[in-house]
């Protein structure tokens, strides 16, 4: 492996784009999507799963794990990597999304964000400069800025202060994150659903010269139309020979419509909390295993799935243990939806290859719309 951080594009297919990232702790082929293992743990998965299953890099939580077990006794047990028993790249989120979902256990000022923790009550300060070291002593390979997400909609006024105070942020996190070889700190471009706003966060970040940039504060309450509005903003303004991430997206027809306006990269905790929900994704659209039509079916969720979860267990079996509430049936459709994701991922790459990611995306979307085959 490389010393350093390097992203190669190898192919595109009209926006689409082919790549590789390359660092100490592996290779992500990108398009990428990275399961979410917000405290250490990927829910309900054992990580050997969520490696054969083609994930190349897992996400970690800076401000969940600051509050346990802490980010100093994790540098002491030798990093999230020794800890979690995960050999690969690890991307932590800086803490900006809690302070959008936690805005009632928060304060906020120039300075950075004071948080009451939601497992003990006690306070937490975290600056640019504080979510920077956390994410150092947790031994995280790509970390993310210290941003202010704002949940959609919003008034403009409010929508501009957050951005501008995000991007003095990533300036005060640039300085902390300084000069580490094989890693790599992301900008994040904020500005809501504000064209101008969106442009502005982009032409600040890019003058940092990051290692890659993300695009946050989507798929926070908007439609996917205004989604996919701003990515055709965003992105023209950010450079192409760097990583582009899109944080906390999302369902497969999202990531799917993203790739095509030139995302590399996705995050998102659905594929495991609809798992344990009884929400499957399949090849065929989402199945609701919940479902009384289900109850007698020894049919698999998907016989052509690689994925035994999807390949070997009845329809009749996952049914009855999601209704019987055993922990067994969100493990097992879990590991159903995040193998799903990574061979959406997979095709997503071999049609960009072959430059016939047009035509794939359309197949894929005709496939969803037929959806489930027809009851037993």
């Amino acid at each position: 492996m490389t010393e350093n951080f390097t992203f190669n594009l190898r192919a595109t297919s009209g926006k689409a784009r082919l790549g590789e990232i390359t660092m100490p702790r592996g290779t992500i082929r990108t398009p990428a999507f990275m399961p979410v293992g917000t405290v250490g743990t990927v829910k309900a998965m054992y990580l050997d799963q969520v490696k054969e299953g083609g994930a190349d890099i897992i996400l970690g939580n800076t401000y969940h794990l600051m509050l346990r077990p802490g980010p100093e006794r994790v540098a002491r047990l030798g990093g999230l990597h020794e800890l979690i028993r995960w050999p690969g790249p690890i991307l932590t989120d800086s803490g900006g999304f809690q302070v959008m979902s936690l805005s009632g256990l928060r304060k906020l000022d120039e300075q950075g964000v004071t948080f009451k923790s939601h497992v003990d009550g006690s306070l937490h300060h975290m600056s640019p400069e504080r979510s920077i070291e956390i994410q150092g002593l947790l031994d995280s390979d790509i970390q993310m800025q210290l941003d202010e997400c704002v949940a959609l909609p919003a008034e403009p006024r409010e929508i501009e202060r957050a951005m501008e105070m995000s991007l003095r942020w990533a300036e005060r996190c640039r300085a902390a994150f300084g000069n580490q070889p094989g890693k790599a700190m992301f900008g994040i471009v904020q500005g809501g659903d504000q064209p101008n706003l969106r442009i502005r966060s982009a032409e600040g970040l890019k003058q940092l010269d990051l290692k890659g940039y993300a695009v946050g504060g989507l798929a926070v309450g908007e439609p996917q139309a205004v989604m996919l509005d701003m990515l055709r903003i965003t992105l023209p303004v950010l450079p192409t020979e760097k990583p582009r991430y899109l944080m906390g997206v999302g369902t497969p027809d999202d990531m799917l419509k993203s790739v095509a306006e030139g995302i590399d990269m996705f995050d998102c905790v659905m594929p495991t909390r609809s798992g344990r929900h009884g929400l499957a994704f399949t090849r065929r659209g989402k199945v609701n295993i919940r479902n009384a039509r289900h109850a007698e079916d020894m049919r698999p969720l998907d016989e052509q799935s690689s994925c035994p979860a999807t390949r070997d267990y009845s329809r009749a079996y996952l049914h009855h243990l999601v209704r019987s509430n055993e922990a067994l049936g969100g493990m097992l459709l879990s590991w159903n939806n995040l193998s799903y994701y990574q061979e959406l991922m997979q095709g997503i790459r071999q049609a960009i290859a072959e430059d016939r990611f047009e035509d794939f995306k359309a197949e894929t979307i005709e496939t969803w719309a037929r959806g489930d085959i027809d009851p037993v």
